[in-house]
């Protein structure tokens, strides 16, 4: 089983930030990711929002840093974690294809936006769905749109797309979408990726790991980064500013 001092699940822009920082200060780093490096962002087609570039594909966004992160030196194993614990030397994360050991952990495993029903997907038919108003609405400039959901997130949605889009409409996510509206944006809430860390540390009744802003968790050298950590805004750039930040006080912990 190999040693690391650092373990990282996760490898959306929280998790590969904090690769970069950790391995810029000389610890030895693995990044643990199940499906594919960049996260939920991948599927963005054009990013406005990022500081330094007008529009910036997800895709090609989340490749920049993760080349940078690779040239830097982390290691990287596509492998779903299953279960973490704590062992004499540390931790334990154990993966479906293997095990690996850590002297601290910091997870950043994101979220999966809840999807609308196979009724409901039948209705929308070829028109576009989005999950991010913030990420996407611009491609919608001028255009009748449609926002499934009724609760906080919904409201942010709808809020943000009245100043760009021409309608706005509001349904739930059984009521009949508009056959005018030429995008969908689903706003149903999403599901935190912390299966794996139940009884582990402490989360909240969402299922989210509970931290602030210096990104610990209940665990000692277990720390936190990303959409997966209890907050209120859930963007790229504060992913990256809690990538930066548990992996400097996971250095710090590690002396």
């Amino acid at each position: 089983m190999k040693k690391y001092d650092i373990v990282i699940v996760g490898a959306g822009i929280a998790g590969m930030t904090a690769a970069i920082y950790a391995v810029r200060a000389g610890k030895k780093v693995l990044v643990l990711e199940e499906r594919v490096q960049g996260g939920q962002i991948i599927n963005t087609i054009n990013i406005e929002n990022w500081p330094g570039d007008l529009g910036v594909s997800g895709a090609d966004l989340s490749q920049k840093i993760y080349a940078q992160m690779v040239e830097l030196g982390a290691e990287v194993e596509f492998d779903k974690v299953i279960k973490i614990s704590v062992d004499d030397e540390g931790f334990v994360v154990d993966g479906e294809d293997d095990s690996y050991k850590a002297s601290a952990v910091i997870i950043a495993s994101g979220t999966e936006p809840r999807k609308l029903s196979d009724e409901m997907m039948k209705d929308v038919g070829k028109r576009p769905v989005s999950y991010c108003a913030t990420c996407d609405g611009a491609l919608y400039k001028g255009k009748k749109v449609v926002v499934v959901g009724h609760g906080n997130s919904a409201e942010h949605e709808i809020k943000y797309l009245k100043g760009i889009c021409s309608e706005v409409y509001n349904i739930h996510h059984d009521d009949p979408i508009p056959a005018d509206a030429e995008a969908i944006f689903v706003a149903i809430g999403r599901l935190p990726l912390t299966d794996y860390l139940k009884g582990f540390v402490e989360l909240d009744e969402k299922g989210y790991v509970i931290s602030d802003e210096d990104c610990k968790t209940s665990v000692p050298g277990v720390f936190v980064a990303g959409d997966v950590r209890t907050k209120n805004l859930r963007q790229l750039v504060t992913a990256a500013s809690d990538g930066s930040i548990a992996a400097t006080n996971a250095i710090e912990y590690l002396g």
